[in-house]
């Protein structure tokens, strides 16, 4: 009989390619993820995974165990949420992840909600940047995830989670003032191609958007200053170190008066936002209302 948690666990080692990485995500010793893992090939009689000077990767048999484990954790997400049903209570906590715009446009408005209509309903909120939630969610460390498209994150069809569009919102640029474009309506990427840019790290997905936005226009940005924080970045624009491309509703409320914002010019640059919850769990008696809040403040 295969244990479920160590599905788990070899779920946890694929995601994360060392076994000291799928520790610390689960919260467990180095050695008690090798003990589980070791456990479970005796319980199926295959080797499942390999170690190498990169990392562990699956073998062949552990690819097809895989393939089955997101299945048996679906249904068993399932099975959680039809017994949460059946018993007669509604309360509890759900932890929700969420950059920190997001909380601002999304949450914040669906705590709001919820405190009327589902007074039973705790939940905790966590700030963490788009691309960091999902991981979080896929190892149970968060119910639901409220992310941002980006290159790397499971699609659409990944079995493991299921996504729920919020919301897409355009990226406006962020001149100095008196920059030569300052006077034009709308402002065509293409002619930022020699100016130094300012913008988030690598890694995070506002910067992939940015970075793809100007390769559609014919260049590669040349990034000088980098920052997570949109006001950091705001405040270089306005002090002339540079150009800037910031989702619209992280402008607001911030001081501009040094900054001139205007619309890109034909198909501006869009990051798109989504809520996710593990696939099986949607259904979840807590989680559910948490997702129908969060859709309807996103159309709101």
């Amino acid at each position: 009989m295969i244990e479920a948690r160590r599905l788990h666990i070899l779920r946890a080692v694929a995601d994360h390619n060392t076994v000291t990485a799928a520790a610390a995500a689960l919260y467990l010793t180095p050695s008690a993820v090798s003990q589980q893992l070791a456990a479970l090939e005796q319980e199926t009689g295959h080797k499942l995974v390999e170690r190498g000077a990169r990392g562990v990767t699956l073998t062949a048999a552990g690819e097809i165990l895989l393939t089955h484990t997101n299945s048996v954790l679906a249904q068993l997400e399932r099975a959680e949420a039809e017994l949460a049903a059946y018993s007669t209570g509604e309360a509890g906590t759900v932890t929700l992840a969420s950059f920190a715009t997001g909380i601002g446009l999304v949450v914040g408005p669906a705590l709001t909600q919820l405190a009327v209509r589902a007074p039973g309903i705790r939940v905790r909120v966590q700030d963490a940047e788009g691309d960091a939630s999902l991981p979080m969610l896929l190892d149970r460390r968060i119910d639901v995830a409220v992310a941002v498209e980006y290159r790397g994150a499971p699609g659409a069809d990944d079995d493991r989670i299921t996504r729920v569009p919020l919301y897409a919102e355009p990226f406006d640029a962020v001149l100095p003032v008196g920059h030569r474009l300052t006077d034009a309506e709308w402002v065509p990427l293409s002619e930022l191609a020699r100016d130094t840019w300012i913008g988030p790290y690598p890694g995070n997905p506002c910067h992939d958007v940015v970075v793809l936005a100007c390769e559609h226009a014919g260049f590669s940005p040349q990034f000088e200053h980098s920052s997570d924080d949109f006001r950091a970045v705001v405040a270089l624009a306005s002090a002339g170190a540079g150009v800037a491309l910031v989702p619209r509703s992280a402008l607001h409320g911030m001081d501009l008066t040094a900054a001139a914002v205007r619309p890109v010019d034909g198909a501006a640059p869009a990051r798109k936002v989504f809520a996710a919850v593990r696939h099986g769990a949607e259904a979840h008696p807590l989680i559910r209302p948490v997702i129908d809040a969060l859709r309807e403040a996103a159309v709101g």
